[in-house]
């Protein structure tokens, strides 16, 4: 049996849960297990910059021409401070702190020549900058990857590390071929790998995925393999809604869904898994477990392709307080056959994808991202509509697998109503399994309180 697991960042940071939960949990089957590993909470932001502020890191100061070398050594002896914290599980310091060093003396040449590049003007800025993108993520896995070995070798494991980032190496590889060349002749049975998240392929798996790349390394590594299981280990569970925003007493944990509500979760901003790691596992029939990394008894939330609850409920309460909702008023509308492909014309031009859509005769409402909104976009469709208009709002999603019984909707806006929330668009498909109001962006958190507490803790009587 094979078994390629996904450990998150938070939980690598507290690696002693790791051994004891995971890696060394089953003393009878240590072997025939692959570990993902994802960098040390925090370091991917500190190289690139933060996930959900936009907080700048290294990256940043190397485009716009900075000192990003003492950023660099400021961040090395963070690294080390975390190779310390480790040793007494048995992590060798010098060894550690050697292939840091070593790895970070190599990323600052390629970055000073990169520069040099640059400055010269003989390559499209673009394409260099999107190296060094790439160089920096991968040395955030390549140091937790190699530690976990090191750690494991100390505990009497045999230990295989795959670094996939390639840095040694000019390789010509895509993506999947670095991975089927590097499992060439491993034996999985006698042995635990650990495989760094970040990939190195000639497409850029950065440019490709750009920070879901450790889930998509992952999924490629499961349908290379032909996994029996496929498990990603986070600091939580997937929930009936956020425990930091319900409470954890007040939340109820999944237990078995589809790749469908994943989608749909990964849509508003709450990704079980990336949308584009998710797709192959699926098409492979590779079921994803999701467990919570410091609960090992509990089997968490199991993802599968054919899943639909033979009673209905409603799975997850989720959303997104960073949405603007564009709307767009003319009367030249009604009637107008094709009169929105110019409208997505428009949005195509300026890389902007939708999360809801809401039509009537003469309006389009459409919900998007709040970094999307930029002032060419929005003076774009002010000079080829009538009236624009685009409102910083929330939006809060009812999601499952079969939520297709009568009296949902009307529970749902009833519990807003309670909380004097004032629902401004709502849409459903047929397919029913992602009902999605839009509100006022003061309102995001009561909400998710409000429909978690009425479709989640108190599911009403439901026949589906």
């Amino acid at each position: 049996m094979i078994s390629v697991e996904k450990i998150g960042g938070t939980s690598m940071s507290r690696f002693e849960d790791v051994l004891r939960n995971i890696m060394l949990r089953d003393q009878k089957h240590v072997y025939g297990r692959v570990y993902v590993v994802s960098a040390y909470s925090g370091v991917t932001n500190k190289l690139l910059e933060h996930k959900k502020t936009g907080e700048q890191g290294v990256y940043a100061t190397f485009v716009s021409g900075g000192d990003f070398g003492s950023q660099l050594e400021s961040l090395t002896g963070k690294l080390k401070a975390t190779n310390k914290e480790l040793a007494p599980l048995g992590l060798d310091l010098t060894r550690a702190d050697g292939f840091l060093e070593k790895r970070m003396r190599e990323l600052r040449a390629y970055l000073d020549s990169m520069r040099h590049v640059l400055a010269s003007g003989y390559l499209r800025r673009e394409n260099v900058l999107l190296a060094a993108r790439e160089m920096l993520a991968a040395i955030g896995e390549a140091h937790s990857a190699f530690n976990s070995v090191e750690i494991l070798r100390a505990k009497s494991v045999q230990a295989h590390l795959m670094d996939l980032s390639g840095f040694d190496d000019d390789d010509p590889l895509t993506i999947d071929e670095r991975i089927h060349k590097s499992f060439k002749g491993v034996d999985l049975e006698k042995q635990v790998v650990v495989v760094t998240g970040y990939t190195k392929g000639v497409e850029g798996i950065m440019r490709e995925f750009d920070r879901g790349y450790s889930e998509v390394t992952f999924s490629k590594v499961a349908v290379e393999l032909k996994a029996d299981e496929a498990v990603i280990h986070k600091e939580f569970h997937l929930s009936s809604a956020d425990p930091e925003i319900v409470g954890a007493k007040n939340t109820v944990v999944v237990g078995v869904t589809n790749y469908d509500v994943a989608d749909q979760l990964a849509d508003v901003g709450m990704e079980a898994i990336h949308p584009k790691a998710a797709k192959p596992m699926e098409l492979a029939g590779i079921a994803i477990r999701l467990k919570n990394t410091f609960e090992p008894d509990h089997p968490g939330t199991l993802v599968t392709k054919d899943f639909v609850g033979k009673q209905a409920r409603i799975e997850v309460i989720a959303g997104s307080p960073k949405v603007t909702a564009v709307e767009i008023h003319d009367p030249s509308m009604v009637g107008t056959v094709g009169f929105d492909h110019g409208v997505m014309e428009i949005f195509r031009n300026h890389g902007i994808s939708y999360i809801l859509k809401a039509t009537n005769a003469n309006s389009i409402t459409h919900v998007i991202w709040d970094k999307s909104v930029t002032p060419a976009f929005i003076e774009e469709l002010e000079n080829t509509y009538e009236v624009v208009s685009a409102v910083p709002s929330a939006i809060v999603c009812v999601i499952g697998s079969n939520i297709a019984f009568p009296g949902v909707l009307a529970r749902a806006t009833q519990a807003l109503a309670e909380k004097k929330i004032n629902v401004n668009a709502v849409s459903q498909s047929l397919r029913q399994t992602n009902m999605q109001f839009v509100i006022n962006r003061d309102d995001y958190k009561n909400a998710i309180i409000a429909l978690n507490e009425a479709l989640c803790l108190n599911p009403p009587a439901m026949t589906g």
